[in-house]
């Protein structure tokens, strides 16, 4: 009789910054040869292009209430994230009943960031379990400190202009606007939902025998973060991107590439790249969630034109109503659309690793969410941070402070924090003339695929993990 695999159950938020690093790591178990159960919610397994799902990864789905998917405006977070808990964690108990009764037992649970319920159920079939963390190891440092003797010096950063941090075996500063933003005392989220979760999530790990934490970064990219706390192992295992852009051994494999839910197929935007010259073109997209004010939209179109630089700006729709389209007649239309439309090419949609890997992209205007910032650091392509809340604002600080492979933007105080458009242009122009900055852009790529092809860094990591875990001999991809 055949030995079992090993079996992940590997449980994620139904959000696309968390489902594509979830699956992109499913394939890299599936490579060192062990079975995956994906879990998810309705609302986003019925979104996946299932033609692009991982081979030999199982799905199961659960109703969350929101079968649509949830939004803000659908009532209160914690009354989701409560359903969301209670019928996730149903679900999780069934599977391992379900592979019991099998003869398939489980032997590992992940599980991504706002769901530490899921190592207590693991706990109850005593199954070892490990945190997927899917934002930068320092940002896990800074909320890791927070609840342990840095809450109440954090609690006073908005009190004084010159307030700043210094963090155990982190080598620099960060200032308030550093600062993953939910931790912030103005935030409306900091007790009713931050707070909650993120304390949840440190005490489920204190739980824990021997804490598994899986972080998608690399160790050359936060030498110091992984190192910082000497209680906790954080595992370097990314970049979580398709490996037809960092081993090249699969160019067919680009799914999931900055837009987990496929809205078109058309690459019309790619034959329009291939007319523009090597770095000219500036790429603008703020990812999934962030909408911009047509206030903050307006200041971003005239800094555009002013750069008279061609320009592809993703403007996504949102719901059933397209905001900020070309050709829109209402209200809330840019009032320089004939002119952006001239210059540059505005779409609701594109594959963003595949624009960020094309040689014409010189520039990423970027809200500076993990995902977009790892798969623009692994293109070599040079940043401007323009974060709008959670990790963002940190992982901007590391990308023009301590990576220095781009410019942050600066907000006007004066405008009610509006990022004017003079700002954007000096950032762009910054980002599109300097040497510096490519060459550090092109430092990082050469560092993270080094780090995720076979025998990297982040590769040794993953497998010397799973042979820990189930003793096995890892299969080379």
């Amino acid at each position: 009789m055949a030995e079992q695999k090993p079996h992940f159950l590997l449980m994620t938020y139904p959000a696309q910054g968390h489902i594509n690093p979830a699956l992109q790591f499913s394939k890299k178990l599936r490579r060192a040869g062990a079975d995956v159960t994906l879990i998810t919610s309705v609302s986003a397994h019925t979104r996946i292009d299932k033609a692009t799902v991982p081979t030999g990864v199982e799905f199961e789905s659960f109703s969350d209430g929101y079968d649509n998917g949830y939004r803000a405006s659908d009532g209160d977070v914690m009354d989701y994230l409560s359903t969301f808990r209670q019928r996730g964690a149903n679900t999780l108990e069934t599977l391992f009943q379900k592979s019991a009764s099998k003869g398939k037992h489980v032997t590992c649970v992940v599980y991504t960031l706002l769901l530490p319920w899921a190592a207590e159920v693991a706990r109850k079939f005593h199954v070892p379990s490990a945190l997927l963390w899917i934002q930068p190891a320092t940002v896990f440092d800074v909320y890791y400190y927070y609840f342990n003797g840095y809450g109440d010096i954090i609690k006073e950063c908005e009190k004084d202009p010159s307030w700043s941090l210094e963090l155990p075996n982190l080598p620099f500063k960060l200032v308030t606007r550093d600062l993953p933003s939910f931790l912030l005392p103005s935030n409306p989220f900091l007790y009713t939902f931050a707070l909650p979760t993120f304390q949840e999530q440190m005490e489920q790990l204190e739980k824990e025998e021997k804490p598994r934490i899986l972080v998608n970064s690399f160790e050359d990219l936060e030498i110091h973060a992984f190192k910082s706390i000497e209680k906790l192992s954080l595992v370097p295992i990314g970049p979580l991107l398709p490996s037809a852009f960092l081993d090249g051994k699969d160019p067919s494999d680009k799914s999931f590439g900055g837009d987990l839910f496929q809205k078109s197929k058309d690459t019309d935007y790619i034959k329009w790249l291939n007319l523009n010259k090597c770095s000219s073109v500036i790429y603008v997209s703020f990812g999934s969630l962030s909408v911009l004010s047509k206030e903050q939209m307006e200041q971003l179109a005239i800094a555009l034109i002013q750069t008279h630089r061609p320009f592809l700006w993703v403007i996504r729709e949102i719901g059933k109503k397209e905001k900020f389209v070309p050709d829109n007649n209402e209200e809330d239309s840019l009032s320089c659309m004939e002119q952006l439309k001239q210059q540059g090419l505005i779409v609701p949609w594109c594959s963003q690793v595949e624009v960020l890997s094309h040689p014409s992209v010189g520039c990423f205007v970027t809200h500076c969410g993990w995902n977009s910032t790892l798969e623009s650091l692994t293109s070599g392509v040079p940043m401007v941070a323009f974060p709008q809340w959670t990790d963002q604002t940190t992982n901007a600080k590391l990308v023009e402070d301590i990576w220095k492979s781009g410019v942050r933007v600066k907000v006007s105080n004066e405008e009610g924090g509006l990022v004017k458009s003079e700002e954007i242009k000096r950032c762009l122009e910054i980002v599109m003339e300097s040497e510096e900055i490519r060459e550090n852009a092109k430092k990082w790529k050469e560092l993270a695929v080094e780090a995720a092809q076979e025998g990297g860094s982040s590769d040794r990591n993953l497998k010397a993990f799973m042979e820990e875990l189930f003793n096995v001999d890892c299969q080379n991809p």
